[in-house]
C-alpha cells in the first residue's frame, strides 16, 4: 500500500494548524486612547476529506504499483461578538442578529440594565465613577 495519502493528509493537517491558532478565536486586543480594550471573538469551524487509490500495471515486476488521489481543506472564520473592558467593567457586544427568542433577547440585555441599575444607584447617592 502507498504511504501517499497519509503524507498529503498529514501535510493538509499542519497547513491548518500554520493557518489556525488561538488568535484566529480571540483576536489581537485594541487598545483605544480613552483606555478601552476591545478584543474580536471569532468561530472558526472547518472540514477537510482525502482519497486514492493504487491502481494495478499489466507488468508484475514493479513492486508498487502508480498512485493516484488527493486531499482538501476547507476552513471558515466568523466574527460572533467584542469583548469591551473599560477599567473594571466588561461587556460582551454580539456581531450577529439579535437573539431569537425572549429568553435569548433578556439575557443579552442584563448587562445593560445592570449598568443603568448601577448608574442611577450612584447617581442617588451621589458617588461617581
Amino acid at each position: 500500500m502507498s504511504q501517499s495519502l497519509p503524507n498529503m493528509l498529514e501535510s493538509s493537517l499542519q497547513k491548518v494548524k500554520e493557518l489556525i491558532d488561538v488568535n484566529s478565536v480571540v483576536g489581537d486586543p485594541i487598545v483605544t486612547p480613552e483606555g478601552v480594550t476591545i478584543l474580536p471573538v471569532c468561530k472558526v469551524s472547518y472540514g477537510f476529506g482525502g482519497g486514492g487509490s493504487d491502481f494495478s500495471t499489466k507488468s508484475a515486476a514493479r513492486a508498487e504499483y502508480p498512485f493516484g488521489g488527493g486531499t482538501g481543506v476547507g476552513a471558515k472564520i466568523t466574527p460572533i461578538a467584542f469583548l469591551i473592558v473599560k477599567g473594571e467593567s466588561v461587556r460582551l457586544i454580539p456581531v450577529g442578529a439579535p437573539a431569537s427568542t425572549t429568553a435569548d433577547r433578556v439575557v443579552e440585555l442584563v448587562p445593560d440594565v445592570l449598568d443603568k441599575i448601577s448608574a442611577f444607584v450612584d447617581s442617588r447617592t451621589g458617588k461617581k465613577e
